[in-house]
Protein backbone atom coordinates (compact mmCIF):
# COMPACT_ATOMS: atom_id res chain seq x y z
CA UNK A 1 0.00 0.00 0.00
CA UNK A 2 1.69 3.38 -0.73
CA UNK A 3 0.88 6.87 1.23
CA UNK A 4 -2.53 7.55 2.54
CA UNK A 5 -4.31 10.97 4.06
CA UNK A 6 -7.63 10.68 6.23
CA UNK A 7 -9.17 12.09 8.73
CA UNK A 8 -8.20 12.04 12.64
CA UNK A 9 -11.39 13.50 14.31
CA UNK A 10 -11.22 14.72 18.53
CA UNK A 11 -14.62 13.99 20.44
CA UNK A 12 -15.33 15.28 23.55
CA UNK A 13 -15.94 11.71 25.31
CA UNK A 14 -18.41 10.60 22.64
CA UNK A 15 -16.11 9.31 20.18
CA UNK A 16 -17.88 5.82 20.10
CA UNK A 17 -21.67 7.07 19.43
CA UNK A 18 -19.97 9.34 16.93
CA UNK A 19 -18.10 6.21 14.97
CA UNK A 20 -20.73 4.06 15.18
CA UNK A 21 -22.51 6.77 13.83
CA UNK A 22 -20.08 7.04 10.81
CA UNK A 23 -20.07 2.98 10.41
CA UNK A 24 -24.42 3.44 10.21
CA UNK A 25 -24.03 5.67 7.26
CA UNK A 26 -21.25 4.60 5.06
CA UNK A 27 -20.93 0.90 6.91
CA UNK A 28 -17.74 -0.94 6.50
CA UNK A 29 -15.35 -2.36 9.69
CA UNK A 30 -15.08 -0.39 13.18
CA UNK A 31 -12.37 -0.82 15.44
CA UNK A 32 -12.31 0.72 18.70
CA UNK A 33 -9.66 0.83 21.51
CA UNK A 34 -10.24 2.68 25.20
CA UNK A 35 -7.65 3.89 27.27
CA UNK A 36 -8.77 1.24 29.54
CA UNK A 37 -7.74 -1.48 27.03
CA UNK A 38 -4.36 0.52 27.64
CA UNK A 39 -3.99 0.53 31.63
CA UNK A 40 -5.33 3.81 32.14
CA UNK A 41 -8.30 3.86 34.17
CA UNK A 42 -10.76 5.69 35.78
CA UNK A 43 -13.34 7.97 34.26
CA UNK A 44 -10.93 7.92 30.98
CA UNK A 45 -10.99 3.67 31.44
CA UNK A 46 -14.15 3.33 28.72
CA UNK A 47 -13.10 6.24 26.29
CA UNK A 48 -11.92 6.02 22.81
CA UNK A 49 -7.82 6.02 22.63
CA UNK A 50 -7.98 4.94 19.07
CA UNK A 51 -10.96 4.45 16.61
CA UNK A 52 -10.67 3.86 12.78
CA UNK A 53 -13.72 2.94 10.61
CA UNK A 54 -12.37 1.32 7.27
CA UNK A 55 -15.27 1.17 4.29
CA UNK A 56 -15.43 -0.68 1.24
CA UNK A 57 -15.58 2.00 -0.59
CA UNK A 58 -11.83 3.18 0.34
CA UNK A 59 -12.47 5.84 3.27
CA UNK A 60 -10.99 5.40 6.45
CA UNK A 61 -12.01 7.78 9.48
CA UNK A 62 -10.01 8.06 12.50
CA UNK A 63 -11.19 9.53 15.69
CA UNK A 64 -10.08 9.38 19.65
CA UNK A 65 -11.64 11.41 22.84
CA UNK A 66 -9.93 14.19 23.95
CA UNK A 67 -8.05 12.89 27.03
CA UNK A 68 -7.98 15.20 30.61
CA UNK A 69 -5.20 17.57 30.58
CA UNK A 70 -5.78 18.43 26.57
CA UNK A 71 -7.80 20.78 25.16
CA UNK A 72 -10.59 20.14 23.09
CA UNK A 73 -11.16 21.89 20.32
CA UNK A 74 -14.55 21.24 18.46
CA UNK A 75 -15.99 21.20 14.71
CA UNK A 76 -14.22 23.61 13.30
CA UNK A 77 -10.80 23.17 13.02
CA UNK A 78 -11.50 19.70 10.69
CA UNK A 79 -14.10 19.52 7.25
CA UNK A 80 -14.41 16.06 5.43
CA UNK A 81 -14.98 16.53 1.80
CA UNK A 82 -16.97 13.08 0.25
CA UNK A 83 -16.92 13.26 -4.03
CA UNK A 84 -17.04 11.50 -7.01
CA UNK A 85 -19.63 10.45 -9.72
CA UNK A 86 -21.43 7.83 -7.55
CA UNK A 87 -24.82 9.88 -6.95
CA UNK A 88 -26.68 7.61 -5.59
CA UNK A 89 -24.26 6.51 -3.03
CA UNK A 90 -23.21 10.31 -2.43
CA UNK A 91 -26.91 11.11 -1.91
CA UNK A 92 -27.25 8.31 0.90
CA UNK A 93 -24.83 9.50 2.71
CA UNK A 94 -25.39 13.02 2.48
CA UNK A 95 -29.43 12.73 3.48
CA UNK A 96 -27.69 10.53 6.70
CA UNK A 97 -24.78 13.15 7.52
CA UNK A 98 -26.76 16.01 7.45
CA UNK A 99 -29.93 13.99 9.51
CA UNK A 100 -30.31 16.02 12.77
CA UNK A 101 -27.56 18.57 12.18
CA UNK A 102 -27.26 21.80 10.43
CA UNK A 103 -27.40 22.50 6.66
CA UNK A 104 -25.24 25.28 5.33
CA UNK A 105 -25.32 24.55 1.66
CA UNK A 106 -28.12 22.05 0.08
CA UNK A 107 -27.37 19.10 -1.91
CA UNK A 108 -27.80 20.93 -5.39
CA UNK A 109 -26.36 21.84 -8.67
CA UNK A 110 -24.05 24.56 -8.47
CA UNK A 111 -22.67 27.12 -11.05
CA UNK A 112 -20.03 25.01 -11.79
CA UNK A 113 -22.14 22.16 -12.59
CA UNK A 114 -22.08 19.39 -10.26
CA UNK A 115 -24.34 18.94 -7.19
CA UNK A 116 -22.49 20.23 -4.37
CA UNK A 117 -23.67 20.39 -0.25
CA UNK A 118 -22.23 21.18 2.84
CA UNK A 119 -23.86 20.27 6.22
CA UNK A 120 -22.93 19.74 10.24
CA UNK A 121 -23.53 16.79 11.41
CA UNK A 122 -24.91 16.00 14.79
CA UNK A 123 -21.73 16.09 16.76
CA UNK A 124 -20.32 19.15 14.92
CA UNK A 125 -18.11 17.60 12.37
CA UNK A 126 -18.64 19.55 9.06
CA UNK A 127 -18.85 17.58 6.08
CA UNK A 128 -18.81 18.71 2.03
CA UNK A 129 -20.24 16.61 -0.39
CA UNK A 130 -19.37 16.90 -4.56
CA UNK A 131 -21.30 15.16 -7.13
CA UNK A 132 -19.48 15.31 -10.04
CA UNK A 133 -21.40 16.74 -12.98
Amino acid sequence: MGSQLNPYISFDGDARQAMEFYQAVFGGELTLNTFGQFGQGGEIGDKIMHGQLTTASGYTIMAADTPPGMEYKPGSNITVSLSGDDEAELRGYWEKLSDGGTVSTPLEKQMWGDVFGSCQDKFGIYWLVNIAG
